[in-house]
């Protein structure tokens, strides 16, 4: 990972960080989410936790993920957190809620690239795949980015929009 790069996106967006931050995650995602949890509120986030509040292993993560997106979608939260086993599973039942773009990370350039170009709106994580210090530091890059607003991505953005009204 580049450090310089990722300290360099936590300043310049640390003053127009998201405040209030769903997080969900399924059995699979509950340690990770419960310790990125506390690692935004310690940094000031108010934090809504749409669940699991206790790790089941028959819980399903839709029942955590889809509210979690329809919060990112109607606004209620400023941005999102999804955690499952994989991350995978999180991904894509978030990507099915009209508005969300919704991405699995683990790694630092998509962290900040997502929301810059692709005005990426809910981070998804692998609770079982990538540990919690490198999981905080990605949450840290995530929300201190900023969509660049260029043309060229707008009108990408358009077309997704576009084919979200017609599916």
């Amino acid at each position: 990972m580049n450090r310089p790069d990722h300290f360099k996106y936590v300043r310049q967006g640390a003053l127009k960080t998201p405040k209030r931050i769903g997080i969900a995650a399924d059995h699979g995602g509950y340690e990770l989410k419960e310790y990125l949890a506390g690692k935004l509120r310690e940094a000031g986030h108010e934090v809504v936790d749409f669940g699991d509040g206790r790790p089941k292993e028959d819980d399903d993560y839709p029942d955590f993920i889809v509210p979690l997106a329809q919060a990112v979608a109607a606004g209620t939260v400023d941005r999102g957190v999804g955690i499952c086993g994989s991350g995978v599973g999180a991904s894509v039942c978030a990507n099915k809620v009209a508005g969300v773009r919704a991405c699995l990370i683990h790694e630092n350039f998509s962290a900040h690239q997502g929301v810059e170009d692709d005005d990426l709106n809910l981070i998804c994580f692998g609770g079982l795949v990538v540990g919690h210090a490198l999981a905080w530091e990605l949450v840290q890059t995530f929300l201190a980015a900023q969509f660049t607003g260029a043309e060229r991505f707008r009108r990408r953005l358009a077309k997704v929009a576009d084919l979200e009204k017609k599916l």
